[in-house]
């Protein structure tokens, strides 16, 4: 059976430097759920991406997301789909070192 790891929403992934891609649907979803305009998230909390193609969620000084409020992510019901996928459809190398995610098998059919 293949692998999948389920997050403990230990929130290491949140505290590493990196950058967190957003998506138009990310950016709107994002939005509604802080009930601001999506021009307004996007002067509040993004960066230009360093190679200028697209959109970054903000780093704090200590490399830390911008959303992460103690041990909980203040989007976490309209988090990006890049921080939805990890581990399991991105992650970086030496990843298991610091992530907390258990390991469970899952039937072909539910991945």
């Amino acid at each position: 059976m293949p692998i999948q790891f389920q997050c403990q929403r230990c929130t290491a992934c949140c505290r590493r430097p990196g950058f967190v891609r957003l998506t138009p649907d990310d950016i709107a979803r994002a939005a509604a759920l802080l009930g601001i305009p999506e021009r307004d998230f996007i002067e509040t909390h993004t960066d230009l991406r360093p190679d200028r193609r697209g959109l970054v969620l903000k780093n704090r000084a200590d490399d830390s997301c911008t959303f992460l409020d103690g041990a909980e992510c203040r989007i976490h019901d309209a988090k990006p789909a890049q921080c939805v996928g990890f581990p399991n459809t991105w992650n970086f190398p030496g990843w298991r070192e610091m992530c907390r995610a258990i390991p469970v098998e899952v039937a072909d059919d539910a991945r």
